[in-house]
Formats: structure tokens, sequence, C-alpha cells
């Protein structure tokens, strides 16, 4: 339970709470608030019926151990119910007050609590629903009160009234509330919001039926709770300032004064200070928050509160994580200004709540305004694409945190221990090699252009720091667990040479592709991100056109760990012979998205620009760290995961993953998907015989197509198998 503070500085952790509703009231989003680390969970007692409240509080339970608070009616009028849930009542009209709950219309509406009416006299002037109707007591019966409307305006249901002329003594609980506290107290409950808190006497009510040691926050929404606020705060575990209700007493060009004066006395007592209402209300219907919303916040933790409560905006507006997310983020500008604030700590817009960069900083090695002629003038050197890709892809910060092409001592550090020479984690060798006789006078220190050997296009600058060479049987059986030269990422480290050139690089112009459009920057995809709202996105990396095993373990890793969003993130650049092209891989992921196949707004796609090493344990971790770089909270491995052959286990990237621990992004394991006749879904197994279960692969897959057979819908997309026979049957590029 959370403890009195013992000092009011700034720089106590801050809080979040938000209040539960139609909108947050599933597993998705209480998922999504537990990640963001919310503390605490409020069930708003005037828009909760008595008799769901068990229900309600038993499902919460259920799904996150994030605390309950039960915000209780407490002293105050509210409008009953309305016919069609608001009511126009027109200047100088006359409307009726009944004892009685009814379903309100234009002429006759109800108030609560019912006793309400023995209060009122004749001459009183009272609120509705924040000023939107003013109206006057101008006859009063035993059951009713008859109403001259002096305002005209909209009413809707269960909203404030205010008697404007003349204080007016209500119970600080009302019977509903004490039977929700009972409830909540049998079920475990400790923490109660107490609503207009008026007089400390309030506070020991609370306490009579939850207990002594309920954690019990005191709203201060009255000017009765402000009079009384030292002697409520010393009775109270936490103030809540409730800057709606207040507002109905207080000036609103004064409210920012009284919630700086509320948390100096509050705190002073030694009571928390929680502050509530519009922080976020533009994001009630819109994704993204004003500048005046956002400087709010800042201020309103500058002032010394320990927490924010979100209303309306987790309870019915309609992007509730969105919400959760940036008060998250605004706690953690805060509390990064607070230490020190600089314009060199600026940060490029960018969300704080996604997975940070590996290595802590998104390399950035692009120098595209560089002196094309002094460029040509450099010594240079010829090198295939596949350096280049590395080149680009290093330079964008897809590799981060690596600067450049590994040194002697990096590689080794790499091929011993998976890790970097500072310890960041870090797979495979990312090498630039060459023959000796191609270096001619290269030597340290010079600056080289790296040129695509048969065009002469340079697209890199190597600041070259050491030229060493390395045993590359030994290299190759630590880096593939095979020298077996059918492997062929070791054909290739073997044919490239002997000469290794380290040291780091700027990319001068990128690579160029047919599907650049699709090839976004990891600063761009984050970007992206952000705009949708995705702080959880599981990255899946693929060399091949998408069957139902693929889509069934995308969607489960989606739906299972509660993500915001799907990656889809294909590998277009060089492969081995008898892969499926890029054009054809990304044509099969746009049918997918085309025809609905994905869930509506879940899914983004992009291209990788790089080649496959087949290097099975070692490459998984590399796609994964890549991914999150991109801003990848998890990622999906899948069976043999970036094999080749037969040379590494199914379940050896997993091995590997659990050697290295806590990467930063968390690996989503899949063993081999069957499509099981009995069951009708996709299995990694089931109570069914082998005789039930048809196998899904890749290769079985580009069989069936390269001998113009169409796989069965339950192997593949009937739009994506056709689209490719037609490609096949006209001569297209399908497979290299």
């Amino acid at each position: 339970m959370p403890t009195k503070p013992s000092n009011p500085k700034n720089n106590c952790p801050k809080e979040i709470l938000c209040t539960l509703g139609p909108s947050s009231l599933n597993d998705y989003v209480l998922s999504r608030l537990s990640d963001l680390g919310v503390n605490l969970l409020r069930i708003n007692l005037s828009h909760t019926r008595l008799e769901d409240l068990e229900e309600i509080i038993r499902y919460v339970q259920s799904r996150t151990a994030i605390p309950i608070c039960l915000d209780t009616e407490g002293a105050q009028i509210r409008t009953g119910p309305q016919c069609n849930g608001e009511i126009a009542l027109a200047e100088n009209e006359r409307f009726r007050v009944l004892r009685k709950s009814i379903t309100g219309n234009s002429s006759c509406i109800s108030l609560y609590p019912e006793h309400i009416i023995d209060q009122l006299e004749p001459g009183d002037i009272l609120s509705i629903d924040f000023n939107c109707v003013i109206a006057q007591v101008i006859e009063k019966k035993t059951d009713e009160i008859t109403f001259r409307v002096l305002t005209g305006g909209t009413v809707g249901q269960n909203k404030a009234v205010t008697v404007m002329n003349r204080p007016i003594v209500l119970p600080p609980l009302t019977e509903k509330d004490e039977q929700a506290l009972r409830i909540g107290t049998r079920m475990g409950i400790c923490h109660i919001a107490l609503s207009f808190a008026g007089h400390p006497s309030d506070v020991d009510a609370v306490s009579k039926i939850a207990g002594e040691k309920t954690f019990i926050i005191s709203k201060i929404e009255s000017l009765s709770g402000l009079h009384h606020l030292r002697a409520i705060a010393a009775k109270s575990d936490a103030i809540l300032i409730d800057r709606g209700d207040l507002s109905r007493e207080v000036a609103i060009e004064m409210i920012p004064g009284a919630q700086k004066h509320i948390i100096r006395r509050a705190r002073g007592a030694g009571a928390k200070v929680y502050v509530a209402t519009n922080l976020l209300e533009s994001m009630v219907t819109s994704p993204a928050p004003t500048r005046a919303e956002v400087n709010d916040i800042f201020n309103t933790l500058n002032d010394g509160a320990d927490g924010l409560v979100l209303a309306a905006e987790t309870a019915i507006g309609a992007y509730p994580v969105q919400c959760a997310m940036m008060v998250s983020r605004m706690i953690s500008q805060f509390s990064q200004t607070f230490r020190s604030f600089s314009v060199k700590s600026l940060r490029s817009k960018n969300s704080f709540l996604l997975v940070e960069p590996h290595g802590g900083t998104l390399v950035d090695r692009t120098r595209f305004d560089a002196d094309g002629k002094k460029i040509r003038k450099m010594k240079a050197l010829d090198v295939e694409e596949t350096v280049l890709l590395s080149a680009e892809q290093i330079a964008l910060g897809t590799f981060s945190p690596l600067q450049g092409f590994m040194t002697k001592e990096t590689v080794e550090s790499v091929l011993n221990n998976c890790r970097l020479p500072g310890g960041v984690v870090w797979p495979l060798p990312i090498v630039l090699q060459a023959r000796d006789e191609d270096l001619g006078t290269i030597r340290p220190g010079d600056e080289i252009a790296l040129r695509l050997a048969g065009t002469g296009d340079i697209h890199a600058i190597l600041q070259l720091e050491e030229v060493y060479t390395c045993d590359l049987e030994h290299m190759a059986l630590l880096a593939f667990g095979t020298n077996d030269e059918a492997h062929p990422g070791v054909k290739l480290l073997k044919r490239r040479g002997n000469c290794f050139l380290g040291g780091p690089i700027e990319l001068v112009r990128r690579f160029p592709s047919p599907y650049k459009h699709y090839e976004l920057t990891p600063r761009e995809v984050r970007s992206i991100f952000e705009n949708r709202g995705w702080s959880k996105v599981v990255g899946f990396h693929t060399r091949n056109v998408i069957h139902r095993a693929h889509e069934h373990i995308q969607i489960k890793a989606l739906t299972e760990h509660n993500c915001d969003g799907l990656f889809v993130h294909p590998i277009v650049g060089p492969k081995k012979q008898g892969d499926f092209s890029a054009r054809i891989i990304l044509r099969s992921y746009e049918i997918m998205l085309e025809k609905g196949h994905y869930p509506q707004g879940k899914v983004f796609l992009s291209a990788f620009q790089n080649y496959s090493r087949y290097s099975g344990p070692r490459e998984a971790v590399f796609t994964a760290l890549c991914r999150k770089n991109f801003g990848c909270s998890h990622f999906i491995v899948g069976w043999d995961h970036t094999g080749v052959g037969n040379y590494y286990g199914p379940d050896d990237a997993e091995k590997l993953f659990r050697k290295l621990g806590d990467i930063g992004i968390m690996p989503v394991f899949f063993d081999t998907q069957h499509y099981c006749e009995r069951c009708g879904d996709y299995v990694e197994q089931c109570e069914h015989g082998s005789e039930a279960i048809l196998d899904i692969s890749g290769t079985k897959g580009r069989e069936m197509l390269t001998e113009l057979k169409q796989p069965p819908e339950w192997f593949m997309r009937p739009e994506i198998s056709a689209m490719i026979l037609d490609e096949l049957r006209t001569g297209k590029d399908v497979f290299l």
C-alpha cells in the first residue's frame, strides 16, 4: 500500500491514476496500462451500478495486479436518467423535479439523492451540468418542486448540480457508497477516494466502514474542502484536486492559484497530492494532445503534484492507451528536465515510450551534403553490393551501436563472447573484406571512398583505422558453426579475401533499389509508430512470401502479448538461389493488407534492404536487435530462424537468446506450426494423431508453386497463391 510522502520534493516518483469505463474495461487496455506503469485504477461509483460492482472488481483483479480505488459518489447532487441521454431546457420555461426517480423529459426530471428536494426552498438558484442550465425554484410541494429556467441549454443525465446561493449540507457518503465500500473491503480493495470531502469528520466516516488501514484519497472540489484543507489532509493519505467540480464554486481564472495553494498545504500536512480534470481532454476524441495540455501537465508536476488522474480520457475516450502513454512520457520528460536541462539534451521528435535503440543511441552516420569533388579525389576501393548495404544500415542506425566496420578486437570479442568490447550484446561480425592486391596504397588513417564494383558509384566513406587478417576457417566455425563451403554464409566469407578493413563509415548516397519507398529508416519507422500511438510492437523478419502458418504466429504474437501493432519487415536484398524475389514477397503482404486479412490498423509493412548471412542462432539475435532499433519491443523467433540446411538445431536460437539474457527486446518463440484437419486450426501439437496433421513450410510451398500447383487454402491464401502462379505462367521473376 502506498505510504505518505516524507518530503515534498519534486523528484519523488510520479504516479498515474486511470479511471475505468467502457473504453478501458477490456483485456487489451488493462494489459497496456499495466505495461505503462499505471499505479491505480479508479472505479467511479457515480457511473457504476451497485449490482455490477462485484463483477467489475473481479474482472479487473483477474487481469492485472494494479490496485483498484473506489471513488465514492459523495456529498453531491446529480441529475437522474434522461430520455435519450439528455434534454433541452429553454429560457423562461418551467419544469418539475419529482422526488421519485424517473426518466426525465423537457417538462419533468428527477435529482439524486431523492431526499434533496427536502432541502431546496423557493428562491434557490441551481446550476445544472456545469452551468449548461441555470434554474430557480419557484414553487415547492411535498414530492415535487417547480423550476423556472433562467438560462437555457442542454442537460445530460448523471450530471452535477450546484445550489448557487447558499450552502447545502449532505452526508459524506450515500447509501450506495456505504454498500460499495463494504463490497470493496470484502474483495480486498484498500484504496478509497472520498468525493466532496468538506470536513475532517468525512474522512472518519470512510475509515469507520473501510477500516483504519485504508488508503484514503480526499477529493477537494468545494469551498468547504478548501476551508478545512489542512485538517482533511492531516487525516488523509492523499488529496485529489478535482479542478472541474472545484470550478463550480471557484472562478476558473483562480483555479491555477488554488491548485498551487492546495498542493503546498497538503504536502505540508504529509499527504500526497493528485490532480484531475481536463489533463488531456482533447485526447478523448483525438490521438494527440494540445500544446496547452502538455504545458499544463508539466506545470502541474512542477507545482509538486505526486500524480495525475485521467478520467474521461481513459473511461470513455477513443484513445485510452495513448493518453496513459502521453502522461507517462510527460512524467519521464519532467523527471529529466527537473534533474538538468540544456539545449543539447533536447531530443528530436520521438517517443520516450518506444524501446531504446540498442546501446542507448540511434546512430546517424549520414553525410548526404558531402562535397562530391573532394570525395572523388579520395583513394577508392571497389566493393560489392553487400558491403554497401551494410554501410547503409550502419549509417541509418539499423545496426546501432555500430559506427562502422569492425576492427580486429571487436571481431574477436563478437566471435568469442557475442558482445562488443564494451559489453553490449552483438552476435555477428560486420566486416569489410578485401584482397591484398586490391588495397594498393591504402593505409590506416586514409579516408577511403567505397565504390560499387562495375559502376564506379560512390556510396560511402571509410575512415580507415586498421587493416588486419583473420583465420577464415576459424572465423567461419565460430560465426556459422561450420566451415563447410556448402553453407552460403561460409562460402561468401571465404571468397571475399583475407584482408579486413576496420573503421567508422559515413553514407553519402543511399543504395538504389526499386523498393526504396518501402525501405524506411529506423527514425522514420519510429515516427510512424509514435504517430499511430504504438509503443508495444512485435517485429517479424522473413525472406519468404506469407503462408498461413506465418500468418497464424504473427496474429498470435500480436494478440497474446497485447501488442499495439505488428511490424512486418521482409528482407529485400540479395538472397541465395531459389529464394523468393523481393517483389513477390512484398506483393504477398500487400495483398494481405488490401484484402483485410490483418486486423485493421494493426499492421505496418516496410522492407529491410540487407542480405541474409544464414547464420542461424547468431543471426536470429542480430535480426531481433535490428528490429529493436526500429522501435520493436517484441520479436518473433520461429523454428530454425534464419538458418539453412541442417546446420542448426530447431531450438538453437532460443538457447542463445536465453544465454545472452535481457537484450532489450523480448523474443517470442514458436515451434513448427502444423495444420490439424480435426482441430481445423494451426497447432504446434494436439491430441490428434499424425494422420490429422498437415505440414506447412516455405520449402514445401516453393515446390508446389514451381510445379504450378495451387497450394490448398489452409496452406496459403488463395489470392496470394493465384498471384504467384500467374507470375510464373507469364515468366516473371518469382524465384531467384
